[in-house]
């Protein structure tokens, strides 16, 4: 933590800790699960845009959420002060959901004394007036670096998240979660036409990495690369073809149409395409997928999630065959397996969860190349923008921002506009090859569910997928 900065400790400023404990174990008495989720969060966000700074704001917040479990039920409740009034109110509001008692209380998380990230807060480590340099000489680097340049935009996020979890059993968890970020998207002009590309990176570190010259000029030079192979880019096809998908942050494919439904709580409701099917084969062979929230730095990993619970390397898909679901602790309970530290909240307004952190489909033997190659007709998907997915069935539409058109193993030429429509569990079948190659995201991915965002990350090696719908302009 930078010099100045106040560091969390609610049980020595704010609240008796004996005393805090005590009206979490009667709001949890005759329940089966529950804890106290303490936070403290500060961030800020600086963006320029088309030659000036248009926004730099600075958040700050404290508060925390009361929650008893018992069976499918949870009472919670939250506040934005740190009071014994404030507990008390919260605690009478909680009870509710095990005011019938007779649960069990479940076992307390393991403890851990590894540490995934440096506790150094990106807000306070570097003068303002540095950052709006950076943005400041982001915006001139890429007007100088191509007269075709007509727009560029820079922005920069930073911030920490300080935690106490405390158990009803006697445990206490503390964890200190920094995020940086750094994103930069440019427009082009040539022949009355206009296209962008965009690049970024982050992840649980300071901003010394983001700003060192080699790397945002190698993120900036990324941006142009991605808008200029947009300027020659031709409608992409439509109809059923093979698709290629490069490695990286293709991953949130991946992500989208088959991560969540392999969350428990989806599983257990039935609700998810992947119901009933566990040591069923789902995928083709050599296909293995795991979730690992372990990963020093990445921005989905997490030293114990947010029900204090250490995080994991979980194995979801095993050479084809579904073998696990991420899990939290209500719903490991009612499911009768363990809990895998995948529960996750966006804030201590909120109830956890299960919840991706970093999902990962783990490399194969061809070699990239080859698998292209391997494509007679079709198109090679490098980089993807937005996409919406029906867990229930896994149906997925997926938007690429730089993708290319594949004839005979031969790459013809970029094409704009393709999106790429199919569903979770037939993709997982269709995988024909995969490459040698495995890749994390840059570090920019941020997961929704339930109204909830969560910072993730998702990788994978180059792919071969038979059968896929591409959606496009284009003829041939």
């Amino acid at each position: 933590m930078a010099a100045g900065e106040t560091p969390f400790r609610p049980f020595e400023t704010d609240l008796d800790e004996s005393r805090a404990r005590a009206i979490l174990q009667g709001a949890v008495a005759g329940g089966e699960d529950g804890e106290m989720f303490l936070e403290q969060r500060r961030s800020e966000f600086l963006s320029f845009d088309d030659g000036r700074l248009r926004n730099a704001s600075y958040d700050s917040g404290v508060g925390f959420g009361l929650r008893a479990v018992l069976g499918g039920a949870a009472g919670y409740a939250h506040a934005t002060e740190l009071t014994e009034a404030a507990l008390l109110r919260a605690a009478e509001t909680a009870r509710l959901a095990a005011r019938d008692g007779g649960g069990v209380m479940a076992p307390p998380p393991p403890g851990t004394n590894r540490r995934l990230y440096a506790s150094v807060d990106p807000v306070s480590e570097h003068p303002l007036a540095v950052k709006i340099d950076l943005l400041k000489e982001i915006d001139a680097y890429l007007r100088g670096k191509d007269p075709r340049v007509v727009q560029v935009s820079a922005s920069l996020a930073g911030g920490v998240q300080e935690v106490e979890i405390l158990r009803p059993e006697g445990g206490r968890v503390s964890d200190f979660r920094p995020m940086s970020r750094l994103n930069v998207s440019v427009i082009v002009e040539g022949d009355g036409r206009r296209e962008s590309g965009s690049a970024g990176a982050g992840g649980r570190y300071g901003y010394d990495s983001l700003i060192a010259p080699g790397n945002w000029r190698a993120m900036a030079d990324e941006a142009l690369r991605q808008a200029l192979v947009n300027l020659e880019a031709e409608d992409a096809p439509a109809g059923v073809m093979e698709v290629a998908l490069g490695p990286g942050w293709p991953g949130i494919l991946l992500h989208e149409a088959i991560g969540h439904g392999l969350e428990g709580d989806f599983n257990r409701k039935g609700s998810s395409a992947f119901t009933e099917l566990m040591g069923k084969r789902i995928a083709s062979p050599g296909v293995t997928v795991v979730d690992d929230g372990t990963i020093p730095d990445r921005r989905g990993s997490l030293t114990v999630d947010d029900e204090g619970t250490p995080t994991n390397r979980t194995t979801l898909i095993e050479d084809g065959i579904l073998v696990g679901y991420m899990q939290d602790r209500q719903n490991a309970r009612l499911m009768g397996v363990t809990p895998t530290g995948n529960g996750r909240r966006q804030s201590y307004a909120h109830i956890p969860m299960p919840r991706m952190t970093n999902t990962i489909m783990l490399g194969g033997e061809a070699d990239p190349a080859d698998v292209v190659a391997s494509v007679k007709d079709g198109i090679y998907a490098v980089n993807f923008g937005g996409g919406q997915v029906d867990i229930a069935n896994g149906k997925f539409v997926f938007s690429c921002t730089e993708a290319y058109r594949v004839k005979d193993g031969k790459i013809l030429h970029p094409v704009k506009g393709a999106t790429l429509i199919g569903d979770g569990p037939s993709a997982l079948r269709r995988i024909r090859a995969v490459g040698n190659d495995m890749a994390m995201d840059p570090g920019i991915g941020t997961c929704g569910k339930n109204g909830q965002g969560v910072p993730v990350g998702v990788g994978q090696p180059t792919l071969l997928i038979e059968g896929l719908t591409v959606g496009g302009a284009g003829t041939g």
